[in-house]
This record gives structure tokens, sequence and C-alpha cells, in this order.
């Protein structure tokens, strides 16, 4: 096993263990521990294990790791108290830009958008309720002197306390349903575009984009049908209903750490590049050595050298005063490719 692996191990093992001492803690030593959940439990433990370390692992990778500790780096600079004012501004509209309303998709179709949108928010609002209830932080208790109202036990303490047949009972009771009825509306698009849009079609691939939207709306509507198992059907079928819910959710937790739903977790560390860019905007620039011209950032430059480096690819140009390919611009770079065709050409040309 590798140093890289190993640590990658460590890191998941540590995790887990720490997310299972808070569910003993958090569930009273398993006394308001559901039984019925442990299949979910140890699932969701799994995909813990899996996605921290495939997340260590990422980490370790160059490119990953340079973004990793500069944009940490540049986090805490951007906190220097003549900046953070400012910086916590542009942090939260950002944050709420990026995240809340998914701009980086919008632009790359209204349609796309509200797919990804619809999706994103029904796994937010359901990983939301369905985690606290698996883990047992959080538990409803009738009142014992009036059955008619809930009292919700965070961590076993008591907090507020609403009627069950009230706006709040109906709205926080069926939080999952509302959530189903997003994925299933997102699903929907996302399978309309793939099918219709012959471009997306003829790039996809089952297990990385259509298999995750059949785990979704398999899991979503196994979960509506329960709902309408114990409402209106008088539990009929409950049973296997509940086994085929928890096979599609187990399933998709097993398989998260190793398909496209990776991604969400690569994804937040995408703010700390937004960050790495600003703090690069506002510092020294890298000028081309060919025609003069800022075009990057010079931190930005001087670590994608040492990041190739790294990986073992060498642009070094020890016999000119531009030093390393990569402060040359891009369109000096296809202006000395043309410059270079041209001469073999050339040469070409006089041989024949």
């Amino acid at each position: 096993m590798s140093k890289e692996k190993l640590k990658a191990n460590i890191w998941a093992f540590v995790v887990t263990a720490i997310l299972a001492r808070l569910i003993t803690l958090g569930s009273g030593n398993l006394d308001r521990f559901d039984a019925a959940l442990v299949p979910y439990t140890f699932a969701t433990l799994f995909a813990v294990f899996g996605i921290t370390r495939r997340y260590a692992l990422w980490l370790h990778r160059p490119p990953t790791a340079m973004y990793w500790t500069r944009g940490w780096k540049v986090f805490l600079l951007l906190l220097h108290p003549r900046h953070v004012g400012s910086n916590a501004i542009l942090f939260l509209r950002r944050l709420i830009a990026h995240y809340a309303f998914n701009d980086f998709i919008w632009r790359r179709g209204r349609m796309r958008w509200l797919a990804h949108w619809c999706i994103m928010w029904g796994c937010v609002i359901a990983v939301a309720i369905t985690i606290p209830l698996v883990c047992g932080w959080i538990d409803f208790r009738s009142e014992a002197d009036n059955l008619e109202w809930y009292r919700v036990l965070v961590f076993g303490y008591p907090t507020v306390a609403f009627p069950i047949r009230s706006l709040v009972g109906f709205l926080t009771f069926h939080g999952l349903v509302w959530s189903s009825f997003l994925v299933i509306f997102g699903v929907l698009l996302a399978l309309r575009r793939r099918l219709s849009d012959h471009g997306a079609a003829a790039l996809q691939q089952f297990g990385e984009d259509l298999l995750p939207l059949f785990l979704l709306f398999a899991i979503s509507v196994t979960g509506l049908m329960l709902t309408a198992s114990y409402t209106w059907m008088k539990g009929y079928g409950y049973d296997f209903l509940a086994i085929l819910h928890a096979i599609t959710v187990i399933f998709t937790l097993l398989w998260l750490p190793f398909g496209k739903f990776f991604h969400i977790f690569q994804r937040s560390a995408t703010v700390g590049v937004a960050f790495y860019q600003d703090v690069g905007k506002q510092g020294e620039q890298a000028k081309c050595r060919r025609c003069g011209n800022e075009f990057a950032s010079r931190m930005h430059v001087e670590d994608l050298i040492t990041v190739e480096k790294q990986l073992g690819y060498r642009y070094e140009m020890p016999d000119s005063p531009v030093e390393h390919y990569q402060w040359i611009c891009p369109r000096c770079r296809r202006a000395l490719l043309g410059l270079a065709q041209g001469v073999l050409w050339n040469e070409s040309q006089a041989q024949g």
C-alpha cells in the first residue's frame, strides 16, 4: 500500500469513527435510535468512509493540492481586518449566486439550470431531513399532557412544540414529499434533455449520466409510494414498498463514493478557486516575455510551473531568455506555433 493510500485510509477511518461516536452520543447511547434505520445508518457510515478516502486521495494530486493549500492561504489573507467587510460580502454573494442559485449552470441553458436546481435543492432538503433522523439526532415525542402536540428533541434536548394537525406539522412531516417532487421534476427535465439533445446523447455514458438520474427517480418514487400507502391505502403493500425504498437508498449510498455524485463534494472546493482568482487579479500580473502584455497573475503562472514539475512535465527553455514556456501568453504561443510550422515548411521545400 502506498503512503498516499495509507493516509487516505487513516483519514477515512478517523472521520467515520467520529461520525459513529456522534451517532451514539446524539441518540443517548442509542436510546433514541430507531432500530428500523440500522441498514441506512451502516450504509451512511460506509459512504462517509468511501467519500473521505477518495477525497483525501483527490487532494493529494498536485493540481488539487496546490489549489487546496493556496485556497486556504488566500482565504486567511482575505480575513485581514482591512478587507474583512468587503470580502465577507463578496463571499456571501458568491455563495448565494454559485451554490443557492447555480449561476454557473444558468449560463449553459435555462432548462438545464432548472433541472439542476430542482435536483440539487430536492436532494439538499432530503439529506437535511434524513441524516439527523437516521443518526438519531432529532426525535419527535408527543406531549404527555396533550397527545395532539409534538415536541422536537435535538440531541435529547427538548426544543419547540407544534400541533400535529397544523400547517407547521403538515409541512414538517411531509418535507420528504416536497423534496421528492422537486427531484422527480428535475430528473424528468434532465432525461428529456439527454434523450432529445443529440450532442448530449452522443457523449453520455450510462454509469455516469443515466444511472444517477434513475437512482434519484427510484428513491423519490418509492418514497412517495410509501406516503401514499399509509395515507390513502391503509398501509397496503407498505412492507414491500419499505424494503424496495431501502434497497434504492442503500444502493445509492454505497455507490456514492464511486459514481458521479462524488462531484458534489468536489464542487465545494471551487469557492477556494474563486478567492484564488480574486487575489491573483489584485496582485502582480505576469507579463509575456515576447510581447510584454499582461495575461495572467504571476502567482498563477508560478504555481502552474511548480505543478508541472511535480507531474513530470518539463517546459523549460534554458537557451532562451524566456526561461519557461508558461511565461509566454496564449496569443504569442499561437503565433510561435505558426512561425515554427512555417520554418518546417520552408525546410521541407528546400530539401525537396
